[in-house]
């Protein structure tokens, strides 16, 4: 599951903090370490790791959290039992409904001069809730290094766990779960899944009616938009700035336009009508109208066999070359008032302990951000023998992951899309 990302009051309130944040990056690569320095605590270092393990005995850590699953409820309150238990640290789940009210009480702390002893010691965080922070000076660190388990993090596949929707994470946050598009497919009608987007539409062409995917502004169907976005512009590199200008915009995003023309007539119902929502195209494929869907879940698939929601023949696969993905992260504010015990359950939650059990679809299903390769042998093995369920790729076997465009890119996108194709 991602980092479910709520659009309410205060999240509308925190965006043009957001997007100033993603249009100033140069002032945000220096915000962090002086988000530290402000509340008097120089950066810690990983030499330091057994001084920041004795300082957090005792500490209570206020883990400000989206509380709106209770699967994921019990996991953090496993975490707590965990880190009590090795490390003497008490862990407080706040449920939120919304990140970013942590962001706004933490804004509000610094606003009244409270630069030490603050509310917020931990957030679940991603996108346009970091870069509000980092632009507002809010985080403490950088202190990712400090923590034993950045080791075993696979930086090299997954760049997004170092690049947060395009903002460097510059050790500001920690890396704690993946999300990554994911193409389903009924084994029972289709053997051979095309591999690619050129070949997607080839393969639409040979077999009208049998694709389709979500309307934008649908999360999943702007995904697949970035994606076949990425495939075809001669340098994605540009897609990590935004748009230097309407005619910059025309010209990148033309041949997305060139394929969507050409692979609209091919859909189901001829690309007249598209499905709502991720689970309004899974239903689709339940019922036979549609041969290959979506979604941004990698265990998606396997929940939904298992409650008798997809067939039990339906598979995942990854195009070659990687797919559009972004990880949800950990942060601790500037003025946490137990940053020590905070980075010792961010470490533990980045252990291969806490990792395996987190993707363990029966209790979350939330793939790691570590590394196979980095693992001890007796924890390789134990993911590699991990029952992900019948659809669910491995962790090596799920590709690149491609990060997310700058932020604009997908503003701009729906409102063309919905231009040219809504409705």
């Amino acid at each position: 599951m991602a980092l479910h990302r709520h659009r309410g009051p205060a999240a509308r309130a925190l965006r043009a903090a957001a997007l100033l944040a993603w249009t100033s990056l140069p002032a945000l690569v220096a915000s962090g370490p002086a988000a530290t320095e402000e509340a008097g605590r120089p950066p810690p270092a990983a030499a330091d790791w057994p001084a920041i393990v004795e300082a957090a005995r005792g500490q209570t850590v206020y883990f400000n959290a989206w509380g709106g699953a209770d699967p994921i409820n019990a996991y953090i309150g496993w975490a707590g039992e965990r880190v009590a238990a090795e490390y003497g640290v008490t862990l407080r789940h706040v449920k939120l409904a919304d990140t970013a009210d942590a962001v706004a009480r933490v804004l509000a702390e610094k606003t009244a001069g409270r630069t030490e002893g603050g509310s917020v010691d931990l957030i679940w965080i991603n996108g346009e809730n970091f870069a509000a922070m980092k632009a507002n000076g809010l985080l403490y660190g950088p202190f990712v290094e400090a923590l034993p388990n950045w080791a075993l993090v696979d930086v090299e596949n997954k760049p997004t766990t170092v690049l947060d929707f395009t903002i460097p994470v510059d050790g500001m946050e920690a890396p704690w779960g993946m999300a990554q598009l994911v193409f389903l497919y009924d084994t029972a009608r289709l053997d051979a899944p095309p591999p690619s987007v050129a070949a997607l539409l080839d393969w639409s062409r040979a077999h009208p009616g049998r694709f389709t995917y979500p309307a934008p502004p649908d999360f999943i169907g702007t995904t697949f938009l970035k994606q076949v976005l990425h495939a075809l512009v001669p340098d994605p590199a540009v897609l990590q700035s935004a748009p230097a200008d309407e005619a910059g915009f025309a010209a990148t995003s033309a041949p997305l336009w060139d394929y969507l023309d050409a692979l609209h007539p091919t859909l189901w119902r001829a690309g007249a009508a598209f499905p709502t929502s991720g689970q309004a195209q899974l239903q689709l494929l339940d019922d036979g109208a549609v041969d290959i869907a979506l979604s941004f879940n990698p265990g998606e698939a396997s929940a939904a066999i298992a409650q008798d929601r997809l067939p039990p023949t339906v598979r995942t696969y990854v195009l070659d070359g990687g797919s559009i993905a972004n990880t949800h992260f950990l942060a601790i504010p500037f003025n946490a008032g137990a940053p020590e015990g905070a980075m010792v359950v961010t470490n533990f939650l980045m252990s291969p302990e806490a990792q395996l059990r987190k993707q363990d679809p029966d209790v979350w299903g939330d793939p790691t951000v570590l590394a196979m390769a980095k693992l001890d042998p007796g924890w390789r093995d134990a993911f590699a023998d991990q029952p992900l369920g019948p659809a669910t790729l491995p962790p090596d076997r799920l590709g690149r992951a491609l990060p997310e465009p700058h932020p604009e890119w997908m503003v701009r996108i729906e409102e063309e899309w919905l231009r040219r194709y809504g409705s």
